[in-house]
């Protein structure tokens, strides 16, 4: 259902049920989020990348197959797994990345996009197509309407239209759109960049962005300049402006 590695800092979390598509079952989201808890537990894991297995998919959404309209009152509770799972990624304190390869529809699209960094194949296909079988996309739309501008997320959500990965990063919603053959490169640079940085300042800094996102002007700016303060008592700060000084390369404590 999810197959989860670790290795070389990097814990890689794949939706592996290539035949369907790699659907999003209520169980393969419990799955993912008992996963990315692990991920963050683990002190050798420094970025969390999420895909889906084969070619032809990261995830194509919720598994309609699975009884997901049967009992809408005694199933509501499962159905807040993608909102378990979005919020232990946001609160994790590391970087996640979404290794795009393939369609990634209704709420796959919304696991792409939540990550804090989106690599997505050129000739995918991307979008919220909930409402065609009468349904709304919900827990998606907190991270959508950050993420996007927000009449261009109403706009798909309401139609269902499908967007090239172009459109898509024009959007805001994809970091990087790249040829198939370059998609597994430009993961491998991008983590590596990220496992190169000091740990704690990643944590510090991408706590502040999410944090002051969700203020108002003046209560954003507070926040940050507390986020500042805070990365300037680390031992990595005072090791990277003395590595600059010193015209040499920092060693990161991740203190």
């Amino acid at each position: 259902m999810v197959e989860y590695r670790v290795a070389e800092g990097r814990a890689t979390l794949t939706i592996d049920d290539p035949e369907r598509r790699n659907p999003m079952s209520a169980a393969t989201m419990d799955s993912l989020a008992e996963m990315t808890r692990a991920a963050i537990d683990d002190p050798a894991v420094r970025v969390l990348v999420y895909t889906g297995a084969g070619d032809k998919a990261f995830s194509a959404g919720g598994d309609l197959s699975s009884g997901f309209v049967d009992d809408p009152i005694g199933l509501h509770r499962r159905r807040g797994a993608l909102a378990d799972l979005f919020r232990i990624m946001r609160s994790g304190g590391k970087p996640t990345v979404a290794r795009v390869n393939g369609h990634a529809l209704a709420g796959g699209f919304g696991l792409a996009v939540a990550c804090d960094i989106t690599i997505c194949v050129e000739d995918a296909k991307l979008g919220t197509t909930e409402i065609n079988v009468g349904l709304w996309p919900m827990m998606i739309s907190a991270v959508l309407g950050t993420a996007m501008p927000p009449k261009a997320a109403l706009e798909l959500m309401m139609t269902g239209r499908i967007i090239t990965p172009h459109e898509a990063l024009a959007l805001g919603a994809v970091s990087r759109v790249v040829p198939r053959d370059q998609l597994d490169a430009a993961v491998d640079e991008t983590v590596t960049s990220l496992i190169a940085k000091s740990a704690v300042t990643l944590a510090l800094g991408r706590d502040a962005f999410y944090a002051a996102r969700d203020l108002g002007f003046d209560a954003a700016l507070d926040r940050l300049q507390a986020g500042l303060t805070a990365v300037s008592l680390t031992e990595d700060s005072r090791e990277g402006v003395l590595a600059f000084v010193e015209r040499r390369e920092p060693r990161w404590s991740h203190h």
